[in-house]
């Protein structure tokens, strides 16, 4: 797709319509980092794998070549468009769809821990005078162990090196690869959660940028970026000391506080080799002699990691000691008369360029430096050792970014910022655009957990948002994204179920939603309205999914649902529709079809509505041709029984009274002694009676049995009537 640059502002391909000009909004636009010099004479785009677009910028022929040469100067460049302008790109580029989906799953206990223990404190600080969920003495480390769990799903940079046997010149450890969502979350936690980094943040800094240095930037050079170009290279070298990347390299190691690595490089120098040739004590001296500073540099913290080099000072004034007399040791090495001996000038300067950087000259680590974050780090370090806490941390980035200025944004520099200046609007903004809805929703408890403003901001209730807080709106946001896959949308009710306002709406809404073709799914769905105690909710879903599953011929489930759901008025409607596939008399043949789904209703028929005479009907057949067989004594009672529960049941039809009396009458003959007395007999011609007079009714259902059928059981029911009355005592 070529096309040629026109005068559009500058734009390789203008389009139309500018904000505020009552034109529709501009699409997202993307920077193009090229590299090439103006003009771009043509620009080809065309799909690549994926969301990929690859981006091919031409310039044209020189004119000085007097136009025979046909060679036009150019470069092919990749566009990302799977971030979208939803923001969380950097996530998406770091993390694929199933690593997320096990920390979105990963994060839902302890999410749903926390809120547990802040329902817990609000409860008792409702009914007693004891601090609220913000003033709790015991609330930042509750926070902080949720942060720590979470930090813990994100990845661990500390984890041990992927091979156990190691290259002796290997720089650069091979660990678990960082990703920016794992960096923001650490950054957080820094200035928000742990109070018991106040004493040591800019050295707890350090470490973050130790760690997450590779992700500042990646289109520009990071020390670690350096270091690991020169590992490369490092293979090939055979005087290290004579390159200057090596030099570069450990000033920049050295400018960001990696000293074991800057130790490590020093014994990559060739006076160390025990092969040599010349006369090189004095120089090896002067190398060891920086590598020992630097391994004995005094750090303020409490402890250091397993590999790392310094001096730990835990209190404020053994650490001034120990770094004036350590500054002191650095002083009197760089006015040494030794150097005067040191034969190899760049050793020599190299190694001075270390101990300038160690003495605080400003100058060294602003040129051994790439990024403001790495100056920053080397101020702390070097210039400012005895900084506490916030003091003058955001003054000293604005001059950092005017020293090192950096050409594209980033959402860690920009979440730091916007940290810095102690300013929560800014840091949910960077949150949210650059590291998505997960980060955002789970990073609020992060915010408020000592900062009041934070707090107050956060959930405050504001009307433009429909009555609902900063924080809930982000949760319901979060639900969407959930719901929105089939994988993750049962996850979705832990959040719904915090935003008291419009969550258990939409929780609602949800589940009603869910599919009813899978019982496996309705049972997920139910167990999640159990839970909630949405006992409306799962009475329709039942409901729905047994109507569901009757229309579309599954009977036996219909029914069931239908059933668990206790509601009575539709199976009273099916029963009515058996009833007319049953046929004008209740037949062994017509009646077999729906023997199975009459063990389906087992031994609780009092919530199958009109079904219940089919399952007693049932009984009853089975224990009258117990009875004609001769098989049991008490079969013959045990039918009169189920005759008489059948005739007295109000959910037994009026038109099957006179069938259910005429498949009787053969037991009624064929006893020579009555088995029903008189007031059971008597019941039972009071039914017929009560059948004749309903004949004249207009909505009759006729049996259509023959009338002889009717004389039959009239004349069976009298005879035992007599009997019965002759036997009564």
């Amino acid at each position: 797709m070529p096309g040629m640059l026109t005068d559009g502002g500058g734009a390789i391909v203008p389009f139309s319509g500018e904000p505020g000009q009552g034109a529709p909004a501009p699409p997202p636009v993307r920077p193009i980092h090229h590299g090439m010099a103006p003009p771009i004479f043509r620009v080809y785009v065309s799909w690549s794998s994926g969301n990929l677009l690859q981006i091919a910028c031409l310039r044209p022929t020189n004119p000085e070549d007097g136009g025979g040469a046909e060679e036009v100067a150019g470069r092919v460049v990749e566009v990302n468009l799977g971030g979208g302008g939803s923001g969380g790109a950097e996530v998406e580029e770091e993390i694929d769809e199933a690593e997320m989906r096990r920390i979105e799953y990963g994060s839902v206990p302890a999410f749903a821990l926390l809120q547990s223990r802040k329902n817990a404190i609000a409860y008792a600080a409702a009914m007693s005078r004891v601090p609220s969920v913000p003033d709790h003495a015991e609330w930042w480390q509750y926070v902080l162990e949720y942060s720590k769990t979470i930090g813990n799903l994100l990845g661990n940079p500390d984890s041990p090196p992927a091979f156990t046997i190691e290259d002796p010149k290997t720089i650069l450890k091979v660990r678990e690869k960082p990703t920016s969502l794992r960096a923001a979350w650490e950054l957080l936690e820094i200035f928000y959660v742990d109070k018991q980094l106040q004493g040591w943040l800019p050295e707890r800094l350090v470490d973050w940028l130790a760690d997450f240095d590779s992700l500042l930037s990646k289109t520009e050079n990071t020390v670690y970026s350096k270091l690991s170009n020169f590992q490369k290279k490092l293979i090939n070298l055979q005087i290290v000391e004579d390159d200057p990347d090596y030099w570069n390299g450990l000033s920049s190691a050295l400018s960001v506080g990696w000293l074991d690595i800057v130790v490590n490089m020093l014994r990559f120098h060739g006076s160390y080799q025990l092969d040599q040739m010349d006369n090189r004590e004095t120089e090896n001296g002067l190398v060891e002699a920086v590598a020992v500073l630097v391994s004995t540099m005094p750090r303020m913290r409490p402890n250091l990691p397993t590999g790392k080099l310094g001096q730990c000072c835990k209190t404020r004034p053994d650490f001034i000691k120990a770094w004036e007399k350590w500054r002191g040791q650095v002083s009197k090495l760089e006015c040494s008369a030794f150097w005067i001996q040191c034969g190899h000038k760049k050793t020599r300067d190299g190694l001075k360029n270390l101990l300038h950087i160690m003495m605080g000259n400003i100058k060294e680590p602003t040129a051994a430096t790439c990024h403001w974050l790495e100056l920053f780090a080397s101020h702390f370090l070097y210039i400012r050792p005895f900084t506490v806490g916030f003091e003058g941390m955001h003054h000293l980035a604005q001059k950092c970014m005017q020293l090192k200025p950096s050409s594209g944004s980033n959402g860690l520099t920009g979440l730091l910022i916007g940290i810095l200046s102690e300013n929560p609007e800014v840091v949910l903004a960077e949150c949210t655009k650059n590291f998505g809805p997960w980060l955002v929703t789970h990073a609020t408890e992060l915010l408020t957990a000592d900062n009041e403003y934070a707090d107050i901001m956060l959930h405050e209730e504001r009307p433009n948002f429909g009555g609902i807080s900063i924080e809930e709106l982000h949760r319901l946001v979060y639900a969407q994204v959930l719901c929105s896959h089939s994988l993750t949308w049962q996850i979705a009710p832990t959040y719904l179920s915090s935003c008291l306002n419009q969550g258990l709406g939409l929780l609602e809404i949800l589940l009603l939603k869910q599919p009813i073709q899978d019982n496996r799914l309705v049972l997920k769905t139910l167990e999640i309205c159990r839970l909630y105690e949405l006992e409306n909710v799962s009475t329709n879903i039942m409901k729905v999914a047994g109507i569901y599953h009757w229309k579309h011929g599954r009977k036996g489930t219909g029914v069931y649902w239908l059933q668990q759901a206790h509601d009575k008025v539709r199976l009273d409607r099916i029963a009515q529709q058996l009833f007319e596939h049953i046929g004008k008399s209740v037949t062994d043949d017509s009646f077999k079809q729906w023997e199975g789904l009459l063990e389906l209703l087992g031994s609780d028929i009092g919530s199958a509505g009109g079904l219940e005479f089919l399952h007693r009907y049932r009984d009853f057949k089975r224990s009258l041709q117990q009875a004609l067989d001769g098989r049991t004594g008490e079969a013959a009672r045990q039918t009169v029984e189920f005759l008489i529960q059948l005739m007295r049941n109000p959910s037994t039809p009026q038109r099957f009274w006179l069938p259910l009396l005429h498949d009787s009458v053969e037991l009624l003959n064929c006893k020579p002694s009555p088995i029903l007395n008189v007031a059971e007999t008597s019941l039972l011609l009071n039914k017929l009676q009560e059948l004749s007079m309903a004949k004249l009714r207009p909505d009759f259902s006729s049996n259509h049995l023959s009338s002889h059928a009717l004389n039959s059981v009239r004349l069976a029911l009298a005879s035992n009537l007599a009997r019965a009355i002759l036997e009564d005592p």
